[in-house]
């Protein structure tokens, strides 16, 4: 599933793409999918895009937005003149678009352009390999009461550039609400009282938004945590040096394009990089980064984990 750094690899992405285009036309193939009515939204201006944990929302300039979860499988692929040559990842099922995992085709329009023809025209395209991802049509004084994003719990969200130098946990964010930040005391708050085992908690969406498994996996790595430990056992230290953890990791997978371990692509249909630098996911049998013992794979509250038994206490 897409998690914090690659929703937000999409975000970015598409950003550049769709703001100022127009909504001029909506081809359902799966209907499900589509939740309201696509006459709410034909004809509306793409004003912004926000993102809230894994969650993505496409603001529009009437009295509506579009509210995007990929879940498992589902992509956000943007098309026009300029961008149709650019090789497409196998993971959108083709080479060309739409593919046969495209059930939601948005015709989109630049505003700027006084071209007569399609010239102009630009698609945007939700592909979905398994269909358990959703595009619902939301009044914007509603978004806020819908489950998913009521009770999203505070996201460890950091937006630095590479070159700033600046610390992952500084607080500087870019696309998501500062009163729904993960600071070190709510972290504090969320993991010192659990009995919970730390990698399934730091996974609960409505604990702590946006980190899935790649990233748990990979931060209590960074933090030689057993995953195994319950939230209570862990020190002010072992707290302090996860939280710090979570945010090296998510900065780092932002740098390296999201991971792409999955069917994850970019706005332009790309595959990310940061699958091929994992600290611990996906690296059962490897030697570990730092003993050299080799890293076991377990489970835990139902999702493989991977963790360096030597190094994790």
């Amino acid at each position: 599933m897409p998690e914090l750094p690659e929703v937000e690899t999409i975000r970015v992405g598409l950003q550049k793409y769709l703001i100022g285009r127009k909504i001029i036309d909506i081809k359902i193939r799966v209907a499900k999918i589509f939740v309201g009515k696509k006459e709410d939204v034909i004809g509306a201006k793409i004003v912004n895009l926000r993102r809230i944990g894994k969650g993505l929302i496409i603001e529009l300039d009437n009295n509506f937005v579009l509210a995007v979860h990929l879940k498992m499988t589902g992509q956000l692929i943007y098309r026009d003149a300029k961008s149709e040559n650019i090789k497409l990842s196998p993971k959108t099922g083709g080479t060309t678009l739409p593919s046969k995992y495209s059930h939601i085709i948005f015709k989109l329009k630049n505003q700027k352009s006084n071209l007569k023809n399609d010239e102009g025209d630009a698609y945007l395209y939700y592909n979905d390999l398994r269909r358990f991802g959703w595009i619902r049509v939301v009044r914007k004084d509603e978004l806020m009461k819908m489950p998913f994003f009521k009770e999203m719990g505070p996201e460890p969200f950091v937006g630095l550039k590479p070159s700033s130098g600046l610390k992952p946990s500084s607080g500087l964010r870019s696309s998501a609400s500062a009163s729904n930040f993960l600071t070190l005391n709510l972290f504090k708050n969320i993991v010192e009282g659990s009995n919970v085992s730390i990698k399934p908690l730091l996974m609960d969406q409505k604990r702590i938004g946006g980190i899935g498994n790649i990233y748990a996996n990979d931060a209590l790595f960074e933090a030689k945590i057993d995953p195994r430990r319950k939230g209570k056992t862990l020190s002010d230290e072992e707290i302090n040096n996860l939280y710090d953890a979570i945010f090296a990791v998510i900065k780092k997978s932002l740098e390296y394009g999201g991971s792409s371990d999955e069917n994850f692509v970019n706005a332009l249909g790309q595959e990310g990089n940061y699958q091929n630098h994992t600290l611990v996911y996906g690296r059962e049998g490897e030697p570990c980064k730092v003993c050299r013992n080799p890293i076991e794979k377990i489970k835990l509250g139902g999702r493989g984990t991977y963790f360096c038994p030597s190094c994790q206490r």
